[in-house]
């Protein structure tokens, strides 16, 4: 074996030489300078401008296992632009193989005697590589320009990100569709984003419905993303600053709940860093009484055994009892209800919406038995093109599999249009009891409750000498107020006055001493 071979393309090549073109041309070159060719090492797809690719690896590893054992003089190469296209590591490439190995690297153009050590030999190479390095350079220009076109024009050319699924539009272009088995997930992410939800509550019922991103930002890459509000980022480029343009794909999200993620992401309006669990569920929701940041939580151990405490994360000192908190936030929802008025108005529109859907349901019904009874008819012609022989059965297993999974999609949207009265009727029923606040907040899970207390509460609450404060209140639950004030469970004011005094908490509740925070 006197020579080895080595060929490339890569994925976005724009050689006219294939890999068997340029196989048959240095085997031609080995056969006119009669040297034994022995391996043909072969990359398809692999960059030009490194050497760290499969098949070359493999190449290497060959010429250093059978040094000392077979003398290969030559590794044989198409053009030089197929060994590589980067001009400085091309060049220690070359000279490092001679020096190591005694092997020249020779192009098909070049003749075997070539003198590597001639300076014009040196020039001549080096401006080959340069050339090359120039056309890869163009190419990679030209491929960032069609690519910023293409986003300008709306079309994403990435992976689908998770709730879309890569497709195409008639004539070829790539295009994102909807995947309606996931896209419920990532609309569930923004609204509870959006109700309040700290981020890791999101993930955690996020995971359990099936989401597979993993790692603390998988939430916020989804939130950040403008593709689910239908707009693609259009990419910075030299003078032409980022923005973003309307994509050609539907939207999953609209823009306004995008935009006002984006905001309350970059006010800092939530924190991110709170956890709360099941044993903390005023955790990233309660504020602090001294200085506004919100509060944390933890077990503290006391003389005999553990204690819930909520203290604030800007002064440790301030503690507050998690069970007297816990106890008096049980007491604030058993008198915050709806008036009596917004729930009959409230049954009224929604016995209104239940007859209104019950006649869109009969109409779609009435589709649904026309579609599934043409679709039949399609399974019947197939099978009776099977035995006619108009079709082989790879055809028509093709079609059958087809067929049956839109007759399954049918009859499923057709059995809950059969079950949707019966579900309607006991919401109904159920209605009064669905709006019994207290009952609500201890059937939810931590998540729930979480919005909830937001919904109710939206600009914050606060505890200090045994009461709670918030600037704002739900005005349906405006109606409480006189009596939860009266009780001492809960006061609105506005602002929240954070240079008073406020006494820190023990194990039986809040200690007699006070502490001034600043």
């Amino acid at each position: 074996m006197d020579a080895i071979g080595y060929i490339r393309i890569s994925k976005k090549d724009q050689s006219t030489h294939s890999l068997e073109y340029q196989e048959k041309n240095i085997k031609d070159y080995c056969d006119r300078n009669h040297i034994l060719l022995g391996s043909l090492f072969v990359d398809d797809g692999e960059s030009s401008y490194t050497f760290d690719r499969p098949d070359y690896k493999a190449l290497e590893t060959f010429i250093k296992n059978h040094k000392g054992k077979t003398r290969i003089k030559y590794l044989i190469v198409f053009d030089h632009d197929r060994f590589s296209r980067n001009l400085p590591e091309a060049l220690q490439k070359i000279e490092y193989l001679e020096k190591k190995y005694g092997l020249k690297v020779i192009a098909t153009s070049e003749p075997l005697d070539i003198d590597t050590s001639d300076p014009s030999v040196f020039l001549l190479r080096a401006f080959k590589y340069l050339i090359a390095n120039q056309e890869l350079l163009t190419i990679r220009k030209r491929a960032k320009e069609s690519a910023r076109h293409a986003q300008e024009s709306g079309r994403y050319l990435s992976k689908a990100p998770y709730g879309y699924l890569n497709g195409n539009k008639p004539g070829g272009k790539r295009i994102i569709e909807i995947d309606d088995s996931t896209a419920y997930i990532v609309k569930k992410i923004f609204r509870d984003f959006l109700s309040g939800v700290p981020h890791f509550l999101i993930y955690k019922d996020a995971r359990k419905l099936g989401f597979p991103l993993l790692g603390n930002s998988a939430i916020f890459r989804i939130l950040n993303n403008p593709l689910y509000a239908g707009l693609v980022r259009v990419c910075a480029s030299g003078k032409y600053p980022e923005k973003l343009v309307q994509g050609i794909h539907k939207p999953i999200i609209t823009e306004s709940q995008y935009f006002r993620t984006i905001e309350m992401l970059e006010n800092g309006k939530r924190s991110m860093k709170s956890k709360p669990k099941d044993e903390f569920p005023l955790r990233g929701i309660l504020k602090s009484p001294c200085c506004g940041t919100n509060m944390t939580a933890g077990w503290s151990k006391g003389k005999n055994k553990y204690y819930i405490y909520y203290r604030c994360i800007a002064h440790s000192n301030i503690n507050i009892s998690g069970a007297m908190i816990h106890e008096r936030f049980d007491e604030l929802l058993k008198h915050i209800s709806f008036s009596q008025g917004f729930i009959d108005k409230l049954i009224i529109r929604v016995t209104t919406l239940a007859k209104e859907t019950l006649n869109i349901r009969d109409k779609r019904h009435a589709i649904l038995k026309n579609q599934l009874a043409a679709l039949e008819t399609k399974i019947e012609g197939a099978e009776n093109k099977l035995f006619e022989e108009t079709i082989n059965d790879v055809t028509y297993k093709k079609w059958k599999k087809k067929f049956d999974a839109e007759k399954a999609r049918l009859k499923d949207e057709f059995n809950q249009l059969e079950d949707l009265e019966g579900h309607l009727h006991q919401r109904l029923l159920v209605l009064p009891y669905m709006l019994n606040l207290p009952q609500i907040f201890k059937d939810s899970s931590l998540t729930q409750q979480h919005a909830i207390i937001n919904e109710v509460f939206k600009r914050g609450l606060t505890f200090k000498n045994g009461a709670f404060r918030t600037p704002w209140i739900n005005p349906e639950f405006e109606a409480n107020l006189l009596d939860i004030k009266e009780k001492g469970l809960l006061f609105l004011e506005q602002p929240f006055d954070f240079s008073l005094d406020f006494p820190s908490g023990g194990g039986r509740g809040i200690r007699t001493s006070f502490i001034k925070c600043y």
